[in-house]
């Protein structure tokens, strides 16, 4: 089996019903972070509007934010970013009747039949996954020199010594460009190396240790001793883990705060809009994103990343969006949110990640 990219059919502008709509209406955002009456609202979608009798494609986009008209370009801007004076582009609907046209089915292919009725079409625990094994296993060759990788993770591999050995062996393989997380995950991660715990847990054998509940805070502690996560794997000779290996491997991560954090290490960015913008920027360049048993972060990311990625030759390639978890729940409710393009892996993460290094061979 061997990966292969689904090709982008661009909609065919000489049809009718694209040469008569009119002109997208722009009108100026009012004040400081307010848009307009009657805004555009994007979605996950490839999006195109109509300027000035041509119809321009928004090349980066996110859910849940504005079209911007600017410098011959789209541009997609958050709410709380638009500047007084931004030419923000309205109209609701999406046929191109308002100069404005949602395009959900260019990576489909045309000639893919599916019955009317069949069982099992959605992802649940009984679904078989070893075909999205395979197929995740290829994808994952075909980004390592093609793509950009973006992890995002949830605290769980830290507490198992096998996964967070697998991960380790992922991110020295160069199948990780980026590990979006919160400060649980580096904080107990930190702790398995520096203690071998993860809450007071050996993290191989699951026994507690002696005052094991002080681990995860003596680690926090000292690394703020040190003032940054660098400093305390060299002075600490922190030599496994997932945060050791992002260090070594010079793989950006972004740890994003929580009202709930204990410490927290150095890096967590504890302004949820400073982290939004950070992880966004790490999301804007992503071709396939993986989700690992993180509801929130899953959805936030989910919001994030288009199902398109406009490459530098000009180039409209899929964007693989994965979400793993044991939960049901979260997978579904992604969908639910709106990140219709995701595929759905129900399981143990921690199997998963060591399923993914064996099967890439690590």
């Amino acid at each position: 089996m061997s990966f292969e990219m689904t090709p982008y059919r661009a909609p065919d502008f000489e049809q009718e019903l694209f040469k008569a709509s009119p002109d997208a209406r722009l009108e100026p955002a009012p004040v400081d972070g307010v848009a307009p009456e009657g805004y555009h609202a994007m979605s996950i979608f490839p999006e195109y509007f109509k300027i000035e009798g041509k119809w321009l494609l928004a090349e980066e986009s996110r859910m849940d934010c504005v079209p911007v008209y600017k410098d011959g370009k789209i541009h997609v801007v958050e709410f709380r970013n638009l500047v007084k004076g931004d030419l923000v582009i309205c109209g609701r609907t999406e046929d191109a009747s308002e100069g404005i046209y949602l395009y959900a089915t260019g990576f489909e292919n045309p000639d893919t039949k599916r019955d009317t009725f069949a069982f099992r079409q959605g992802h649940s625990r009984e679904s078989s996954f070893s075909r999205d094994y395979d197929e995740l296993y290829e994808l994952l060759r075909y980004e390592h020199d093609h793509g950009k990788i973006v992890w995002v993770m949830g605290p769980a591999f830290a507490f198992d010594h096998d996964a967070r050995d697998a991960f380790a062996k992922i991110v020295e393989a160069g199948y990780a460009h980026a590990v979006l997380a919160g400060n649980a995950l580096a904080t107990h991660d930190l702790e398995g190396a520096y203690l071998n715990t993860a809450l007071g847990q050996n993290i191989y054998t699951q026994e507690s240790q002696p005052n094991g509940h002080y681990n995860h805070l003596d680690t926090i502690n000292r690394v703020r001793y040190y003032g940054s996560i660098r400093k305390f794997i060299e002075e600490e000779h922190i030599d496994n883990g997932i945060i050791y290996s992002c260090e070594k491997c010079n793989v950006p991560y972004v740890l994003a705060g929580s009202i709930r954090d204990d410490g927290p290490l150095p890096p967590v960015y504890g302004n949820v809009y400073e982290a939004q913008d950070v992880m966004r920027d790490q999301v804007r360049d992503a071709t396939t994103v993986i989700c690992l048993a993180t509801t929130l972060h899953t959805i936030a990311i989910g919001n994030m990343t288009p199902s398109y990625r406009v490459l530098k030759d000009g180039t409209i390639r899929k964007v693989f969006f994965y979400c793993v978890d044991i939960s049901e729940f979260t997978v579904n409710k992604l969908s639910d949110r709106g990140s219709l393009s995701s595929k759905g892996i129900v399981t143990n993460v921690q199997d998963f990640i060591v399923n993914i290094a064996k099967g890439l061979k690590l």
